[in-house]
């Protein structure tokens, strides 16, 4: 009857170190890509049948409650990831430009972390404002406070440490692939 918040993140973590190490194995199109993506580190972490949990849990896609399940996993998801970032740039160093880009990596996280935490003002850099999450609207309160909690954590911890990667989660449509995972639902 509830989101598996601690499991969840576990799985994020273990994803994220996962997808850092395939840095350093994958294969690229172009030399340019390559460099870049070694320079960079960027992720791309996300999630698949995010349909399924909004009909085991009774709630329309288009609706405000599903909307608020939606923001609060993406946001534990990449504040998770980010977090382990941090966690992986203490040990290993930052990705190789983060110190010429850390003021505007930071002003990002911290505009996603007030987004978490429901902020309507305050956002920096940012001629229009998000919107933020409304944890009010979320029928599962764990997962709700995990949301803006993760965020907390990756603030904390990247500016302590910095970030191993520039990016950590895309989300994308997972049609044909879903199918291939055997998924109940096909979209995001």
């Amino acid at each position: 009857g509830s989101f598996d918040v601690e499991a969840f993140a576990h799985a994020v973590r273990l994803w994220t170190v996962v997808l850092d190490i395939s840095v350093m194995m994958a294969q690229y199109p172009s030399r340019r890509i390559a460099e870049l993506s070694y320079r960079y580190r960027t992720l791309g972490l996300g999630y698949a049948n995010l349909g399924a949990l909004l009909m085991a849990s009774g709630l329309p896609y288009d609706s405000v409650a599903g909307r608020a399940i939606a923001a609060a996993v993406t946001a534990v998801m990449t504040g998770a990831a980010y977090t382990t970032s941090a966690e992986m740039a203490r040990l290993l160093g930052a990705f190789a430009d983060f110190a010429a880009n850390r003021d505007a990596m930071l002003r990002v996280v911290r505009n996603h972390r007030r987004a978490a935490h429901g902020e309507a003002t305050g956002y920096e850099g940012l001629s229009i404002a998000p919107v933020p999450f409304d944890a009010r609207q979320c029928p599962d309160p764990a997962l709700a406070a995990a949301a803006s909690r993760q965020w907390d954590d990756a603030v904390r911890s990247g500016e302590r440490y910095g970030y191993r990667n520039a990016q950590v989660s895309v989300i994308a449509p997972t049609g044909t692939i879903g199918l291939v995972m055997d998924c109940d639902t096909t979209g995001i």
